[in-house]
């Protein structure tokens, strides 16, 4: 019998058994990419598991405040893998909740961004490169997670998955799909190196900064590194003890904003 033994095959095995799950039991459906490096990883295992072609639509919610090299990576990419991409322009700050904190409120312009999407596209699923290490909320995540009409996330009430049965779309509402909820950051950063994936510049060090995670420019700040390749990137998250998400501003507004945000329909 054939066993896996490379940790990253396995991993890899996983993700492309619940993107051709997804493919097969929903739709329509589509793929959300953010351009970072862990949506890049899953664009990359979507082509593995359809054969070189994604065979979706790939959507970029875009606030239109993306870093610079962000949309020439976007750009590039799109034309070097073929992607069928599909900006969706996400609301005005004006249109968020106005009792979330300033940048929490900036961030859920993709939430608002994301909803209008489900509803002019008529989408059943979306699939999303959300990690459980990430984040303490996203830990609670489910690989098939459903959506009410609203969109809310119930934390409290989430279906069992056991030997990887997922649970269908709600009536009325949509599920997100998440193939890389058991990998970690480290996993990530060995992944792209083997597969010689292509990365947005920003995550290199420059001047003693990189951007460890990538939002928006207006919400996102870097971090002290002097990592300038993949092997310095591996090895500093190898021994690290701070943060993933530590330039992401909303996470530092208080306490339960994420959280806020995330049962609210937040990525």
């Amino acid at each position: 019998m054939f066993e896996v033994t490379d940790p990253l095959d396995a991993l890899e095995a996983h993700s492309i058994y619940i993107l051709r799950e997804a493919v097969a039991t929903v739709s329509p459906l589509a793929i959300l990419w953010s351009i970072g490096k862990d949506s890049n990883v899953m664009l990359w295992l979507a082509k593995k598991a359809f054969f070189g072609r994604i065979p979706l639509p790939v959507v970029h919610l875009d606030t239109d405040m993306e870093f610079d090299e962000v949309y020439a990576f976007r750009e590039y990419l799109v034309k070097a893998w073929s992607l069928d991409l599909r900006i969706a322009h996400c609301p005005p700050y004006e249109s968020t909740d106005p009792t979330l904190p300033a940048n929490a409120r900036a961030a859920a312009r993709k939430t608002e961004g994301l909803a209008q999407l489900l509803t002019d596209g008529g989408y059943q699923g979306v699939i999303a490169g959300i990690r459980r290490d990430e984040q303490a909320t996203r830990a609670k995540e489910r690989v098939f997670s459903p959506r009410g009409p609203d969109g809310a996330w119930e934390i409290r009430d989430q279906p069992a998955e056991l030997w990887d049965q997922f649970t269908p779309p709600p009536l009325g509402g949509h599920v997100r799909i998440h193939p890389l909820l058991a990998w970690t950051e480290l996993d990530i950063w060995l992944y792209t190196k083997r597969e010689n994936l292509p990365i947005v510049p920003l995550y290199f060090a420059k001047d003693g900064k990189r951007f460890r995670s990538l939002g928006e420019k207006n919400i996102t700040e870097p971090i002290a590194s002097n990592a300038t390749t993949l092997d310095e990137i591996i090895a500093e998250i190898a021994q690290t003890k701070t943060s993933e998400r530590a330039g992401r501003t909303m996470d530092h507004d208080s306490e339960d904003a994420f959280e806020r945000l995330r049962a609210g329909g937040y990525l």
